[in-house]
């Protein structure tokens, strides 16, 4: 037997069909119910409750009670990152699912990607902040710069409570939509939920959509001026 992490493990289950479908409709940071999931796979309750089984026994999702309600969440950052690249992979590759109708062309806009901006808006977002000189590598590290803290706390967001999570501040995601990053870490989870109380933006309870009011819009395009 070789000796190591069992990849091919961790890819079996993701590679299930309904198994994939949950974790995709987990990406939107929210943690869901067995219901709600089996709904986002097409497949019945008892079989959602196997799926699920074998995704929390593998550590990919975490369930959580909350009264007579169990719901299930992505287990962490990493998880989410796997999920985040392969649906990136697949775009790239050419393997995409098309889906008609409004809410296309509302996700490819602005969506949640575990609780940070992703979309045009989340790419416009990142690589402003880089051509402002708010962001910089130092390698695959990626860093906020002085003037981008400055930036960030004027934004109303409070940096010093943000940087004692475990996580990292600042990371690059790869957006399967626009083929380019977008920032996640605590940093991007701190902006969007910052948008979110602004009142500039709010999520669409109906799919992971971000939707921007025109004064949102507005007040976001003034950032990167």
């Amino acid at each position: 037997m070789k000796e190591g992490p069992d990849i091919a493990r961790i890819a079996a289950l993701i590679g299930d069909p309904a198994r994939a479908n949950m974790l995709a409709a987990l990406m939107s940071g929210k943690a869901l119910t067995a219901t709600e999931l089996a709904a986002e796979a097409n497949i019945t309750p008892q079989t959602a409750s196997a799926h699920l089984r074998k995704l929390s026994e593998s550590k990919l999702l975490r369930p959580r009670k909350q009264g007579r309600h169990k719901y299930y969440e992505i287990t962490d950052e990493h998880v989410a990152d796997v999920v985040s690249g392969l649906m990136g992979l697949a775009e790239k590759a050419g393997h995409s699912r098309t889906r008609t109708g409004p809410s296309d062309g509302a996700l490819r806009h602005a969506r949640s990607c575990y609780n940070h901006l992703a979309g045009d808006m989340g790419v416009w977002l990142f690589e402003g902040m880089c051509s402002k000189g708010y962001l910089s590598r130092n390698g695959d590290d990626l860093m906020l710069t002085p003037t981008g803290w400055a930036f960030v706390e004027a934004l109303g967001i409070d940096l010093t409570s943000v940087e004692k999570k475990a996580s990292p501040l600042c990371r690059e995601c790869l957006d399967w939509s626009v083929r380019r990053s977008h920032l996640s870490g605590n940093l991007g989870r701190a902006i969007l939920a910052r948008f979110e109380t602004l009142g500039w933006a709010k999520r669409d309870i109906s799919s992971r959509a971000v939707l921007f009011t025109e004064q949102g819009q507005s007040a976001f395009d003034q950032l990167f001026e």
